[in-house]
């Protein structure tokens, strides 16, 4: 299993695992500007990868397939869990805010299910893809200063159950190429940047 990490796609996907995984500390330990900085850089690697294996020429098939639901299961954790993890810690552990999280995620798992299985007719998706989680994250925490305190876990909550909802609607969305791939570099870099100096306190 460990040799599948060998393949430089496959480490990219795993690499953007693990910021993950600190992001979801960081939200843990109440630095959570800090924790959707990092998180926007597991969403740069989740878009990177897939750059990286359209590269790869002699890619055997099965470490392609790997690549595939490792990719998956890292969606599942930056875009799927992370934001519902950071509402709770922003609202509390509230019965509605656990709710949101907890249907978030579930929308999460079976818009990746259904995409491993049917994959992406005509070349565009089918509902909205997890990964929009992430960027809709970092606006909500962006304009966090803006909004009342006892407000802004509530406007957080309902825009993670549309996202949700649009996860698993029947709707088409082209897939991210050419001049948006710097589109969402630009905005995962610069959001992160201002993120980062909010959470040392600039």
């Amino acid at each position: 299993m460990i040799r599948q990490l060998f393949d430089p796609a496959n480490a990219v996907t795993a690499a953007g695992l693990v910021l993950s995984v600190i992001a979801i500390s960081l939200a843990l330990s109440g630095r959570v500007e800090l924790g959707v900085a990092v998180a926007l850089w597991a969403l740069l690697a989740d878009h990177l990868d897939g750059l990286v294996a359209q590269r790869l020429t002699t890619r055997a098939e099965r470490t392609g397939e790997v690549g595939k639901n490792l990719d998956s299961l890292a969606d599942l954790v930056s875009a799927g869990v992370f934001p519902g993890i950071a509402l709770l810690v922003v609202g509390g552990s509230a019965a509605l805010f656990t709710a949101v999280a907890a249907l978030l995620a579930g929308a999460s798992a079976l818009r990746l299910s259904y995409f491993n299985v049917f994959g992406s007719p005509d070349g565009r998706f089918i509902g909205v893809p997890t990964t929009y989680a992430v960027p809709l994250t970092a606006i909500m925490f962006l304009t966090r200063p803006v909004v009342a305190e006892q407000l802004f876990p509530n406007l957080f909550a309902v825009a993670l159950v549309v996202l949700a909802g649009l996860h698993v609607a029947p709707i088409r969305v082209p897939k991210t190429t050419g001049f948006m791939y710097f589109v969402v570099t630009a905005f995962c870099a610069l959001s992160s940047l201002f993120l980062v100096l909010r959470g040392f306190g600039f």
